[in-house]
């Protein structure tokens, strides 16, 4: 897959901040995803005081949600742990993941924020810009907003505020299990990065194309202990 180059990685945080301002007039979240025949999952971990990174994408049918093809890679970081600029440490290895792929995917699922981030530029708008397909976000946790609780019951939803805007949704896509917190990153509204979140949830509270993807991450971190 190629990956054209947006900007620089050599930022100072001060730096991310203003670019993260600037690229938040570019995305687009009003856009309808009405077809995906490959969606792709993403996931990194690493240790918040390692420049080690592992990063794995999985892309996946979604006539059967089997897994087409899965890459990982393993690598560093030298921006620092800097909370609502994590994708500033994350992005990088992730578009080595993707840079790799045989198959394009037709939307990509993040596990991080998209849109729900204070300045409107999350992991899944990073990655949107860069990669040009669309993405969202689906997080276990909240980064900012206020909601009430959805239903108990797969499927239930309640918005996800900042103020009077509504930045995401709040998704429970398992009955009586804790909820996710889905939102658009770029080239996908809100609607469909719901949609798309619970038809690709197969019993799991963590819907498919994410969960395989944090399997794999997690196979190559035990691999690299043994």
């Amino acid at each position: 897959m190629k990956i054209p180059t947006l900007h620089s990685w050599d930022l100072a945080p001060r730096d991310a901040i203003t670019l993260q301002r600037e690229f938040a007039q570019q995305i687009d979240v009003h856009r309808p995803l009405r077809k995906c025949a490959l969606l792709a999952g993403a996931d990194c971990s690493y240790n918040r005081f390692s420049p080690k990174f592992y990063a794995a994408v999985v892309v996946m049918r979604t006539t059967d949600w089997s897994v087409v093809e899965t890459r990982g890679v393993v690598g560093e970081s030298a921006f620092p742990y800097v909370p609502g600029l994590l994708s500033f440490r994350e992005t990088p290895i992730v578009l080595q993941a993707f840079a790799s792929l045989d198959h394009e995917p037709d939307a990509v699922m993040c596990d991080g924020q998209g849109y729900a981030h204070p300045r409107r530029f999350g992991l899944a708008c990073h990655l949107g810009l860069w990669l040009g397909i669309p993405c969202f976000g689906c997080a276990k946790s909240r980064l900012i907003g206020a909601h009430d609780e959805p239903g108990e019951n797969a499927g239930s939803t309640t918005p996800l505020r900042d103020g009077d805007e509504i930045i995401g949704s709040v998704v429970r896509t398992k009955n009586k299990t804790k909820h996710v917190y889905v939102s658009p990153g770029h080239l996908i509204n809100l609607k469909s990065a719901v949609r798309w979140t619970l038809a690709s949830c197969r019993g799991y509270r963590i819907p498919e194309p994410t969960r395989q993807a944090h399997l794999a991450v997690s196979r190559m971190r035990l691999a690299d202990f043994v």
